[in-house]
C-alpha cells in the first residue's frame, strides 16, 4: 500500500465532528464580515476542530494475544486499582493503565483486544482534570467489560476531562468486536483507563506515547515482566 504526501496531512473525519466544523465555518464567515484579521483566526479554529475529530486509518497488529492502546496520548498512570464496581469485574485490584489525551490528540477510541462486550455502564460525575488520579473515581465515565476468548475479562473506561462534556459510546452489550475496532469517542481533553486481565503484565511505561490501534500495551502470550523505560 503506497502512502501519498496528501494522505499524511489530510485524514478522514469522524461523523461526530461534521456539525462542529460546520459551526466553526459559519462563525468564520461572520468574523470575516466583521474584520479580516478575526476571519483568519476563525480559519485556524475551523482547521483545529477538523483536526480534533480526525479519524485516521491505523495498522493494528493482528497476532493473537496482543492488547493494543485504545487511545492516542501519554501513559499517565500505571498501578494496581479496583475497577469501577458497575463493570462487574470484582473487587480485587487489577493492573490499570491510564492514557491521557490532550486536546491535540486524536480522540477516537479503539478496542484493546478482541472479545464480547458483556457490560456497558455509564456513570455521571465531575469534570476534573483527567490527568489526576481521582478522575477515575470522580469524573463522568463510560465503561466496557470485555470477555476474551480464554474466558478472562478486562475493562476499558472512557473518562471525561476538564473540558470534555460528552462521552460517545457506539457499541452495545453482547456485541463482538475485533482488536482495534472503533467503539467510541470523547469530545475534547480526556482519558482512557484499561484494566488488564489477571496475570497480564503491562509492556508500556509511564510517559510513553501511545497510538490508538497500534501501540502494544500487553501480550497475553508473553512471560516478560512489566516493562520499564527511561528518558533519552
Amino acid at each position: 500500500m503506497s502512502v501519498s504526501m496528501l494522505s499524511t496531512f489530510v485524514k478522514p473525519m469522524h461523523r461526530e465532528g461534521r456539525k462542529f466544523v460546520a459551526i466553526a465555518a459559519g462563525i468564520t464567515l461572520v468574523l470575516f464580515l466583521i474584520c479580516e484579521y478575526l476571519g483568519w483566526i476563525g480559519v485556524g479554529l475551523t482547521v483545529w476542530v477538523y483536526y480534533f475529530f480526525r479519524d485516521p486509518v491505523r495498522m493494528t497488529p493482528t497476532r493473537e494475544g496482543l492488547m493494543i492502546s485504545p487511545a492516542d496520548g501519554v501513559v499517565s498512570l500505571l498501578e494496581p486499582a479496583v475497577p469501577p464496581a458497575e463493570l462487574g469485574l470484582g473487587d480485587q485490584p487489577m493492573t490499570r493503565i491510564s492514557v491521557f489525551m490532550s486536546v491535540f490528540n486524536c480522540h477516537v477510541n479503539r478496542l484493546p483486544l478482541a472479545g464480547r462486550i458483556t457490560k456497558v455502564a455509564y456513570r455521571p460525575g465531575k469534570f476534573l482534570n483527567a490527568s489526576l488520579d481521582k478522575a477515575s473515581s470522580d469524573n463522568e465515565r463510560n465503561g466496557l467489560a470485555v470477555q476474551i476468548a480464554d474466558g478472562r475479562s478486562y475493562g476499558v473506561v472512557q473518562i471525561a476531562g476538564l473540558v470534555a462534556r460528552r462521552i460517545l459510546c457506539e457499541v452495545k452489550e453482547g456485541q463482538e468486536l475485533l482488536t482495534g475496532e472503533r467503539f467510541g469517542l470523547i469530545r475534547f481533553g480526556s482519558r482512557l483507563d484499561i484494566y488488564l486481565p489477571d496475570g497480564v503484565e503491562p509492556q508500556v511505561c509511564i510517559g510513553q506515547t501511545m497510538i490508538a490501534g497500534e501501540t502494544v500495551l500487553a501480550d497475553l502470550q508473553s512471560s516478560e515482566p512489566a516493562r520499564s523505560g527511561g528518558i533519552r
